[in-house]
């Protein structure tokens, strides 16, 4: 006996988990630019394919995927097979998530959750109405003008450039808009749907999807014409079954959830605020296009670095390692390996621990020593063209000095005081963790070196911000931040931790928007200083992607060091810095010091 399908008070079924199977995935070729959209089929068998209703949406997943949240996704179209349901999709390649979607093969796994949120009211017996797409928001209305009967709408849709998702719908007029002209009336929306084209067509309804100013844009004009107008809204969220209450969205009614009450709005109650943009981006924006390619150089300290990627000390040895997989040449610059008076062998026992988007060690500060370093590994590293920075650490304030005072006397451009090691048991991370002991050894190594001073802090410290400040007040040059956080695993087969000194580093991608936020804070902190005292920051803390090194940036920092990453792909860095060259380009920034800082000039 076949198990009744579960519906709500209004006939619409309740959402199941799912495993799909992939048919099809593919680009969509009238799509541009080439490879921008995809078309994703997937198909249910059992008592799980439900039928949606036009409107809904699913939670969708990939069965290998390495993201954590799944994705929220329009649905297109949909039919019953004699086994079960097909679902159909228009993916717009944007993010990891959608790479991943947009990446399936047949047979693969999907994990479905669906159908979720509201549906698209019924348009009156015997009345026109007008359906509106704008780019991928054409799936949801596309797929809702399908049940509709022939002829008894218009659709109206908008793109960039080309067309697509128009093959199944029958509409009375078809009229496309698109910004470059390749397809239709060359122009936006309101070159081909107003309010004045509402009122003399005299729909009954109006139905959109679409980017968010589109929308707006719908929205005033329905209600300007006194016609009733219902929109398909798009919001981030974690569940999709109204738990989260990530994806509110704010009407005149309070807070509405996207995935329950939504994602179809009566219009009139919807609110559209005007996106916050920074000055910054508006000016660069009237540099469009560049005349030349944009200047990716910074000042750190007085040093100028040809770029602001570096490779972080401890992950990029001397530079000489990695000299035979990359052009080290590339980079901005190179942080040593940390450095101690005297040869250390390190920490004892597991080193490296891997766990979910990020890497734990406990190296121990294994090194040659500060007078192997000179004699052997500076001056290969002064021989790359990056700018070769000396990572000095110590257990006493004695070594420190010791230390400075023989890098004072080489040609090493920089020294990067490490003060902030997370993972070893005396010095390190001990005198950066209060103003007092951080001032203290910055004021002793200030006294014996000349060489611009870096000053390298920890996030564990109950207030990094005021021993940034008591650094700079006690010499630093700058600042950089942040070393790695400290974390605990345990070994749950022996019920011990796994690493010999409990606790150990915790660097890589998870660890990304809590250092942002400490350059964040230290860069609000520095705006408050004279501008002789206003140092910069060099941003460290899971920086893998040139997406990362530009919010870095805009957050503050001028540098910025790249560790872990360079382990998950050792062209890391130099994806970053091709990255950033082609984001500034594409937004008119001319160089770095136009984007550094610029989040705070909201």
């Amino acid at each position: 006996m076949r198990m009744q399908v579960a519906v709500d008070c209004s006939g619409v079924p309740y959402p199941v988990l799912a495993q799909g199977k992939v048919t099809l995935c593919g680009t969509v070729e009238s799509a541009r630019p080439e490879g921008s959209v995809y078309r994703l089929k997937l198909v249910i068998n059992g008592k799980s394919g439900v039928m949606p209703e036009p409107g809904q949406f699913y939670m969708l997943r990939s069965e290998k995927s390495g993201v954590l949240l799944a994705r929220p996704i329009s649905l297109y179209h949909a039919e019953k097979t004699h086994r079960g349901v097909s679902l159909e999709f228009l993916i717009l390649l944007k993010g990891n998530g959608t790479k991943e979607l947009c990446s399936l093969e047949v047979d693969d796994g999907v994990q479905i959750l669906g159908p979720l949120g509201n549906t698209f009211p019924k348009p009156q017996p015997n009345t026109k109405v007008c359906i509106i797409g704008g780019g991928v928001g054409v799936a949801p209305v596309a797929g809702f003008a399908e049940t509709l009967q022939p002829d008894s709408y218009d659709f109206y849709a908008a793109f960039k450039s080309g067309s697509y998702g128009l093959d199944r719908i029958k509409p009375l007029n078809l009229v496309i808009a698109t910004d470059d002209g390749s397809v239709g009336t060359k122009g936006m929306l309101p070159v081909i749907i107003s309010e004045a084209k509402l009122r003399l067509e005299q729909y009954s309804a109006v139905y959109a999807c679409g980017p968010s100013p589109m929308l707006a844009y719908v929205k005033s004009i329905a209600e300007k014409a006194g016609i009733p107008c219902w929109i398909s809204m798009e919001a981030h969220m974690a569940c999709g079954v109204g738990v989260c209450l990530g994806c509110t969205i704010a009407t005149t009614e309070g807070n509405k959830r996207c995935c329950k009450e939504g994602p179809v709005f009566d219009a009139s109650i919807l609110q559209f605020e005007k996106p916050k943009v920074s000055p910054a981006v508006i000016e660069a924006q009237k540099n469009v296009p560049l005349k030349k390619n944009p200047d990716l150089s910074v000042s750190v300290a007085g040093v100028t670095l040809r770029n602001p990627l570096i490779g972080a000390s401890g992950t990029f040895g001397f530079g000489t390692e990695y000299a035979s997989i990359m052009d080290v040449s590339v980079l901005g610059g190179i942080a040593s390996k940390g450095l101690t008076l005297e040869p250390r062998p390190g920490n004892t026992g597991i080193r490296i621990w891997e766990t979910p988007s990020g890497l734990m060690n406990s190296i121990g500060l294994q090194n040659p020593g500060i007078p192997h370093f000179i004699e052997h590994e500076l001056p290969q590293m002064l021989a790359l063209k990056p700018v070769a920075i000396a990572n000095l650490s110590g257990s006493t304030i004695d070594t420190y000095i010791d230390g400075a005072k023989l890098l004072d006397q080489t040609k090493v451009p920089l020294i990067e005081l490490n003060i902030s090691c997370p993972n070893v048991k005396a010095g390190g991370a001990a005198w950066g963790m209060t103003c007092d002991g951080a001032a203290s050894v910055v004021k002793e190594v200030r006294a014996v070196t000349n060489k611009p001073l870096i000053v390298k802090l920890t996030p564990q410290a109950s207030d990094v911000v005021g021993v940034a400040l008591a650094c700079i007040e006690a010499g630093a040059d700058a600042i950089s931040l942040s070393n790695s956080f400290q974390g605990v695993v345990i070994d749950i087969e022996r019920g011990v931790p796994v690493f010999d000194n409990i606790k150990a580093g915790f660097g890589g991608p998870a660890v990304r928007p809590m250092a942002v936020r400490l350059v964040y804070d230290l860069y609000t902190a520095l705006q408050t200083l004279p501008v002789e005292k206003q140092k910069p920051i060099v941003g460290i803390g899971g920086i893998s992607t040139w997406q990362d090194a530009i919010e870095f940036i805009m957050a503050g920092a001028t540098a910025l060091e790249v560790g872990t990453a360079t382990f998950m792909h050792p062209l890391t860095m130099k994806r970053v810095i091709e990255g950033i060259a082609a984001f500034m380009k594409r937004k008119g920034f001319t160089n770095i010091n136009q984007m550094c800082g610029i989040a705070h000039c909201i």
